[in-house]
């Protein structure tokens, strides 16, 4: 049996598995024989070991902050769905909307979010209000620009076809421009779980005595480095899962806007 026949057993998806775990891994083993080799000090970049001590030790304190960060970006993410998907909806559906909004929400969306929780907080009180709102004006603006991208460019066929039909406008937004958004729609909501993680940690380092962000902030002030990384390690694997939950959904959804790998190999 040569490599070519053991290669044949595995797909393209399979091995393209194996490959990528393989530097994930091989980032950590090189990041940990570095700090060992140049003799890196914990308190400017501590071992992959050294992080995962920390988390393990301090796992029953991690857990209430990692929860309220969880369930706070979830809400904020969730409020920025709606409010994107009904904003790009009424942009990408009417032209006046589209000339009127989308100044106002690209001027909006250069605002550094940082600056506005203060605001909140003003508004709100310090908690997990800012932190929610945080999250929700993050993530939305990606999913605005992307449902208003599907609906532009939705065939104008298919709306004359609609329209033979006495289709409404509302007929044809629902049965025919919003399905075709759902590609766009999908690979937005990829993007803004993330950007909705940053504005959650970002609100509970200025606003907040709970969460990921509060707790990496303490462990700063008393130079607990590990922490502080470990705090970071969560956040990201929260993110690739949620980024991964979104995939399947995604592939499970509209797996006809995808070409598979054996076409696209072929």
């Amino acid at each position: 049996m040569n490599a070519n026949d053991t290669g044949s057993r595995f797909s393209p998806r399979t091995r393209r598995r194996f490959a990528s775990a393989a530097v994930i891994v091989g980032f950590f083993v090189v990041w940990e024989v570095a700090c060992i080799a140049f003799n890196v000090k914990e308190i400017v970049l501590p071992r992959p070991t050294q992080v995962v001590s920390a988390l393990i030790t301090y796992a029953p304190a991690i857990w209430p902050h990692a929860v309220q960060t969880l369930s706070t970006t979830l809400v904020g993410f969730g409020l920025g769905i709606l409010a994107g998907v009904f904003l790009g909806a009424l942009i990408g559906s009417s032209r006046l909307a589209y000339d009127a909004g989308y100044p106002l929400l690209i001027g909006f969306s250069s605002i550094p979010k940082v600056a506005l929780v203060p605001i909140f907080v003003l508004w709100f009180g310090a908690g997990t209000v800012p932190a929610i709102l945080t999250a929700m004006i993050m993530s939305m603006f990606p999913i605005v620009v992307n449902v208003a991208a599907g609906l532009a460019t939705t065939e104008p066929e298919l709306e004359d076809v609609m329209r033979a039909w006495r289709a409404s406008k509302l007929d044809i937004l629902l049965n025919v421009g919003l399905p075709r958004t759902m590609p766009f729609f999908f690979a937005s909501l990829k993007v803004s779980v993330t950007l909705a993680f940053v504005g959650v940690v970002i609100a509970e380092t200025v606003a907040s005595n709970r969460g990921i962000g509060n707790l990496m902030m303490i462990a700063s002030s008393s130079f607990d480095v590990p922490l502080v990384f470990a705090g970071l390690l969560i956040l990201a694997v929260m993110g690739v899962s949620l980024y991964a939950v979104f995939s399947l959904i995604e592939s499970r959804a509209i797996g006809w806007a995808h070409r598979k790998d054996d076409l696209a190999i072929g």
